[in-house]
């Protein structure tokens, strides 16, 4: 941490790295929360002799299971599946359940702590937890990943309730995982309890737009953040990494608001399309083929398909690095600002590292955390639960117009904060002190619990 950090906020880091070692992307996620709160804790001191921060840090409940199931060839297979109910404080736990191999506790603890932050700054009542497994979908047929999803349930099940914990979807889990992973809590409990997971079919209590949610909101916010400078996106060139959900509908936002978004990528490399993405081609090779860019820039006249390298080489007015964790460093972040970019808002989550925020913020770049810009899924989350609870369902217009209003809120509240507390235009400081503030002030009215 900075040397400039007062000891109160070291001894804390300290104690989270004695406590939890090795998990490295929480320590990183923990760090830069901290690094905010310096301020808060000079002014409320309170916070320091009720140890708010440190009951913040540590997770309210952690679960990990054993997940045996059969492949298709018949041979067992052992994967281990997790749960981290970290904060209740303002609602019941809500967060999404990632399958990928990288999956480990250190990676869904710090998906957790980020998801206290970033559902507070929804307004909404929601608290904070995430879940996963090391399980791979990818290539696998339709009923190995059934049979994994019915044994993961089988064992998570009884932690969850639409007043307890609300799972919903992340990396590798879709309306497939979600609707076998419903099936079966219904099939063990034998209630139909529709606000117990989101991201479900729009036939069986899905809600509109939530397939869109998270890449639209993160250009929703990126919207707000060029209207406090006076800008829009007319004319703006925009650079997208990844071609999955996030990244697909992030880059059909900026095409409705004028914008041109130029290139994505998958772990393969990044194609280049000067000519702006087709989204149509782009969704039959990535959604429906389940293919890879390389795909798209054999079929797409003038796109350009490069094999490795960064995407952040990239020119653009507008950076949304929407794959995963730690995919933007500080020699990316050098490019970009090299090249002109005057805006980076994570899609991802804390896909930005420590030094290329740094180099943004160095660069005059308007940098905007996955906390505060990709809240947008999470958000749509709660207002599915909100249609499951009265059974009813929304327009898609009528959600959508909720979720740039909610959107348009975490930008302002992010940008108030950071003026209040001395650092305008730092929408990280603005994020991670509007969040943790509302969730603290939930944390001491309801004792020492």
């Amino acid at each position: 941490m900075s040397g400039e950090v007062p000891a109160t906020v070291l001894g804390i880091y300290d104690e989270v790295l004695r406590r939890n070692p090795g998990e490295t992307e929480f320590h990183q996620a923990v760090r830069e929360v901290l690094e905010s709160l310096a301020v808060v804790l000079d002014r409320h001191s309170e916070y320091t002799e009720m140890k708010t921060v440190e009951r913040i840090c540590e997770p309210e409940r952690q679960i990990i299971f054993r997940v045996p199931w059969q492949d298709d060839r018949g041979d067992v297979q052992i994967n281990r599946g997790f749960r981290v109910e970290f904060n209740s404080a303002l609602g019941p736990y809500k967060g999404g359940l990632r399958f990928h191999p990288s999956v480990n506790l250190g990676i869904v603890k710090f998906l957790g702590f980020e998801q206290i932050f970033k559902n507070a700054l929804t307004g909404m009542p929601i608290g904070g937890g995430k879940g996963g497994s090391d399980f791979d979908p990818k290539g696998r047929s339709d009923s190995e990943v059934m049979r994994f999803c019915q044994s993961f349930m089988t064992e998570l099940y009884r932690h969850l309730g639409e007043y307890t914990d609300v799972p919903a979807g992340d990396i590798g889990v879709g309306s497939r995982e979600i609707g076998y992973l419903f099936g079966q809590y219904k099939r063990i409990t034998n209630r139909y309890e529709s606000g117990v997971l989101t991201g479900k079919g729009l036939g069986w209590g899905g809600a509109l737009v939530r397939t869109e949610a998270t890449g639209y909101g993160a250009v929703f916010f990126a919207e707000a953040m060029m209207a406090a400078r006076g800008e829009d996106f007319a004319g703006k060139r925009a650079v997208v990494s990844g071609s999955g959900n996030v990244a697909v509908y992030a880059i059909e936002k900026v095409h409705q608001l004028g914008g041109t978004a130029v290139a994505c990528s998958d772990s393969s490399g990044y194609v280049v399309d000067d000519k702006g993405i087709d989204l149509e081609l782009l969704k039959q090779v990535k959604e429906v083929e389940r293919g890879r860019v390389a795909d798209y820039a054999e079929r797409r006249d003038g796109a350009t398909f490069v094999p490795g390298g960064s995407i952040w080489d990239v020119p653009c007015d507008v950076a949304i690095p929407s794959a995963t964790q730690n995919e933007l460093d500080g020699d990316a972040a050098t490019a970009l600002a090299r090249n002109g970019c005057r805006y980076v808002v994570e899609g991802a989550n804390m896909p930005a590292t420590p030094s290329a925020v740094k180099v943004l913020r160095e660069a005059g770049v308007g940098f905007a955390p996955g906390k505060a810009a990709n809240a947008g899924g999470v958000a749509t989350s709660a207002l599915e639960m909100q249609q499951n609870a009265s059974r009813d369902r929304w327009t898609f217009e009528h959600t959508e117009d909720r979720l740039a209003e909610i959107m348009r809120d975490i930008h302002t509240r992010c940008h108030e904060t950071a003026e209040e507390y001395g650092s305008p235009g730092d929408l990280v400081l603005g994020a991670n002190v509007s969040g943790f503030m509302q969730v603290a002030e939930a944390v001491h009215a309801h004792g020492l619990i």
